[in-house]
Parts: C-alpha cells; sequence; structure tokens
C-alpha cells in the first residue's frame, strides 16, 4: 500500500485537540470531494485519492472517511479491491468509520452486507425517516431531507448492525460497532448537487433532470443543512474515542507498563459503545 497524501503537513497532533482524519477518496474527480468534506469536518484531513491507489501506510488516525464515487463495489477493479482490504484491516482495528454513499456501501459490503443494483435511480432532495436512537442523528429531526444521488443500494446490512434510517428506496443509515455509514450526501452543497444531476445526462431522460435541477433552491437546500450535525456528532463520537483510549491507555501504562495497552483499549472500547440504538437489521 502507498501513503501519497495531499497535504505537507506531518500529522502530528501532539499538544493539540485537533482530530487527524483520513479522508479515503472513492471520488474519480477528487477535488471537489475533498473541498466538500474539508467545509464540513472540524479536522485535519489527510486525503488518500483511491483511483490513485492511493492508501494509507498505517492506522494512525483516529478516525476514517470513505466517499462517495460513481463507481459501484461490486465492479473488479484493483482499487476497489484495495480499498477493501485496507477498510477491513482497519475496521479491524478499532478505527472509527464514516461512509457517505459510495462508502456506506463499501463499508456494508466490508462487513459482510449485501450491495445491490436499484435497476433504478434516486436522486434529488429526498425525504428519509430515522429512529432517532442513533446518536450520528441525534439533534435531526425525525423526518430529514437530504440529497440523494445512487443507483446501488445496500439491500442487507451487515450482522450485528443496525439500521437507523430508511426511506423507501432502503437503508440510509446502519451502525455496527465504531462503522456509521449514511446512503445520503450530507456533504453537498447546492453547486455540487447541481452539477451531479446535470452530468446525469445520458443516464436520466432529459425531463427527470430538469425536474430535480428545478428542486435544488434555497429553500430545499436550507432544509437539508439540517443533517450536517451528523459530522459533528461523528467528530463528537471520534474525540470521545480517543480521549477514552488515551486515559485507559495512561493509566494503565502508569500501573503495570506498556503492555497492558491493549487490555486498556479494549476496556475503553466496551466503555464507549454501550448500546445506543433500538433496532438491528435483517
Amino acid at each position: 500500500m502507498t501513503e501519497t497524501p495531499t497535504t505537507d503537513r506531518d500529522g502530528s497532533d501532539e499538544g493539540s485537540d485537533q482530530l487527524r482524519i483520513a479522508l479515503l477518496n472513492a471520488a474519480y474527480e477528487r477535488d471537489t470531494t475533498r473541498k466538500n468534506f474539508e467545509r464540513e469536518l472540524e479536522a485535519e484531513l489527510v486525503e488518500f485519492h483511491c483511483p490513485s491507489d492511493e492508501l494509507p501506510e498505517t492506522f494512525e488516525f483516529d478516525a476514517c472517511v470513505v466517499t462517495g464515487s460513481s463507481a459501484s463495489v461490486y465492479w473488479d477493479e484493483p482499487w476497489i479491491g484495495a480499498l477493501k482490504a485496507w477498510v477491513g484491516e482497519a475496521v479491524e482495528a478499532g478505527l472509527p468509520f464514516l461512509g457517505v454513499c459510495y462508502g456506506h456501501q463499501l463499508l456494508a459490503d466490508v462487513l459482510g452486507g449485501r450491495v445491490e443494483d436499484m435497476d433504478e435511480y434516486e436522486i434529488g432532495y429526498r425525504s428519509i425517516e430515522h429512529d432517532g436512537a442513533n446518536r450520528l442523528l441525534t439533534g435531526i429531526d425525525d423526518r430529514f431531507t437530504a440529497f440523494t444521488t445512487h443507483s446501488d443500494r445496500v439491500a442487507r446490512a451487515p450482522p450485528g448492525a443496525t439500521v437507523f434510517a430508511r426511506n423507501e428506496y432502503g437503508i440510509h443509515g446502519f451502525q455496527q460497532g465504531r462503522v456509521f455509514a449514511v446512503q445520503f450526501h450530507p456533504e453537498y452543497d447546492a453547486t455540487t448537487a447541481e452539477r451531479v444531476t446535470a452530468g446525469k445526462d445520458g443516464e436520466l431522460e432529459a425531463a427527470r433532470i430538469r425536474a430535480v435541477l428545478e428542486g435544488i433552491d434555497a429553500e430545499s437546500y436550507e432544509a437539508a443543512c439540517e443533517a450536517k450535525r451528523l459530522f459533528d456528532n461523528f467528530t463528537e463520537f471520534v474525540r470521545e474515542k480517543r480521549n477514552v483510549r488515551l486515559e485507559a491507555t495512561d493509566a494503565a501504562g502508569a500501573a503495570v507498563g506498556p503492555d497492558a495497552s491493549a487490555g486498556a483499549d479494549a476496556v475503553a472500547t466496551e466503555r464507549l459503545e454501550s448500546p445506543v440504538d433500538s433496532s438491528t437489521s435483517s
């Protein structure tokens, strides 16, 4: 695996409370996707452009985010296989994850769920419902608006995962341990929504594209901004996880030496991952 971050930062957060998050950018056109997540996440993002075969060489991050993409997780492409392998190892190592759209589907696939072609498109500002029990969507109305654009879906959530958001197209949010994933695009601004919709020329009928573009207005965008709250909820979770782990590791290290750190991390994980969800997937 090669690490080619697009920043010149050394990644050290010594003396700082700033989170360091690996942005696994799966979009073929990377710049807009990177900028959208940089705008929404209060953290140092170290970007890796996965279609260019960029992946971290280390798990020394506070968390990871897997972005959207026009690819499908079931495509037989080397970069997709490499990304799945790295993500699986990182999840096993205990890194928190947030997956968005393609990232939602990739995490479901890696964790043992099933992703399938919908044979149709969900696109535009849509209503989504959540159960009110998952901390990722704390502070967001039980029925909320978000921009969607996808023709694949998570048909079956991973074993042991909790599905917390849905609409008529299917699963829009699940959690398994430290992994959170959403199908919708909370990171989009109106310009991105317009560009992505216009780019469906040749995939969707012209009349449908026009209808979606007409629905991308100030009122709809303002309503969709409520869903951006999930980024703060995620970073709060990540910061808690990091702080509890460091405190437990320091305490164990002071008592019995460095070999106790693994056990301390397990204790920290148990404390942090108390049940917060109300329904399991089927």
